[in-house]
């Protein structure tokens, strides 16, 4: 029986399940009486505000919602129909294996398993998800990880003792979440708009969502250059990237103060998506990213150790080192080595009239597919029903732009379209 592999961190939730892979970020949108999860609700966010709840895994708790948001009635009840749709999307996988931020505490920990055992899956492992990334590391003066949650962000210490990775301490970073991280750069940028342009796109909830969903494309272009163009509504402002270096500067002194005098060994691991932070590489030396799929790998080197079948969970918080540091980066192509072309641009998958933003974290396409981002497109990543391409059944590692079609099974045609402010 395969075993799916939950990673729990509410600025972008991960579930594997054999080829399938999920990313679902800790938005909830109520809609038509229903909730909707993960990348469809955080397009709606400044859309629809009152809609939205992105709290419920960081104050997960059975007290009564505040503010009310439809049916539920206490945040425990928008984890549990996170965690069902996460299955549900993700080919209904009948074991988990569980990795959980160090920020959880006692009772949520248990909490948690309350619901799971409502849910239509089993929990098999219970993991620290910091303590099983740093054991993919070998030996340090000290250890830390960098997660960075909506509402916080968390410092992690981590100790090596005879082979053996092993949680010293979690430093909760108030103030210097993703959520507040992301409002003090478009705050930085709505200024370049008006100094530039006179057009102020925060004005209309539909023009900051366009600005909001245009924000990671211009911070992956500021990690390699100085400066880039942002378009909203028609209008276009240059950024340069010392001009966000400020919006993120409470989470770099957080973040120093946490790990406190430096030592010539010391090593900062931090999920991809701190990458994205101007500066962020600069202020912390000794700071490297995780790949992707780095918890995946986690869980799966240490499955036997963590599988507790028929018995009440342990929440592990020591591990075995098990490698040296996965590389952080792509390697070099070898020289006249064949490159993947680049496809024409895609910002927007059009389902029916409605066309949706793509996000780097994953786009699930329902039915157990989502669409990943690459250097060349997007390619398709899961396991369900069978895709067809552009009519034509879809090849391994296909890369897909601007004008290509999907069709999963007998559902509708998808197309790929990119959206010009």
């Amino acid at each position: 029986m395969t075993i799916a592999f939950l990673d729990i961190n509410d600025s972008n939730l991960q579930l594997w399940n054999g080829a399938a892979h999920l990313q679902s970020p800790g938005y909830a949108l109520l809609e038509d009486k229903r909730y909707r999860f993960g990348s469809p609700a955080r397009a709606a966010a400044r859309l629809r505000p009152r809609d939205i709840n992105t709290r419920y895994w960081w104050q997960l708790s059975t007290e009564a919602l505040q503010p009310a948001l439809g049916p539920a009635r206490h945040t425990g009840d928008l984890v549990h129909a996170h965690l069902q749709d996460l299955h549900r999307e993700g080919g209904q996988p009948q074991e988990v294996l569980i990795a959980v931020s160090g920020s959880m505490q006692r009772d949520q920990l248990a909490l948690l398993l309350g619901i799971v055992q409502q849910c239509p899956f089993a929990a098999v492992g219970l993991v620290h998800r910091s303590v099983a990334l740093g054991s993919l590391y070998g030996a340090a003066d000290r250890l830390f990880h960098l997660e960075v949650q909506l509402h916080q962000s968390v410092m992690t210490e981590l100790a090596q003792r005879d082979g053996q990775i092993e949680l010293r301490r979690s430093l909760p970073l108030p103030g210097a979440g993703l959520l507040q991280l992301q409002e003090k750069l478009v705050e930085v940028i709505a200024t370049a708009f008006i100094r530039q342009t006179r057009f102020d796109p925060r004005r209309k909830a539909i023009t900051e969502q366009q600005l909001y969903d245009a924000l990671p494309a211009a911070l992956r272009a500021l990690r390699h250059d100085n400066e880039t163009n942002i378009e909203v509504n028609g209008y276009r402002a240059g950024i340069n990237r010392s001009e966000l270096l400020a919006a993120s500067q409470r989470l770099f002194d957080s973040a120093r103060d946490a790990i406190g005098a430096p030592r010539p060994g010391d090593k900062v691991i931090a999920d991809p998506l701190a990458g994205l932070l101007p500066g962020l590489t600069d202020r912390l030396p000794g700071l490297e990213l995780l790949q992707g799929d780095s918890a995946r790998s986690a869980l799966e080197q240490h499955l036997d150790r963590l599988v507790e079948r028929g018995q009440a969970l342990s929440f592990v918080t020591a591990l075995p080192s098990v490698a040296a540091p996965l590389p952080t980066q792509a390697p070099e192509p070898a020289p006249f080595a064949p490159l993947v072309a680049a496809r024409p641009t895609a910002t927007h998958i059009l389902k029916g009239h409605s066309a949706l933003p793509l996000t780097d974290s994953g786009n699930s396409l329902g039915r157990g597919w989502e669409l990943q981002a690459t250097a060349g497109g997007w390619t398709l990543r899961g396991a369900g029903p069978e895709v067809l391409v552009n009519g034509s059944a879809q090849t391994p590692d296909q890369v897909l732009g601007g004008g290509d079609t999907i069709r999963i099974g007998d559902g509708p045609e998808l197309v790929l379209i990119e959206v010009k402010s």
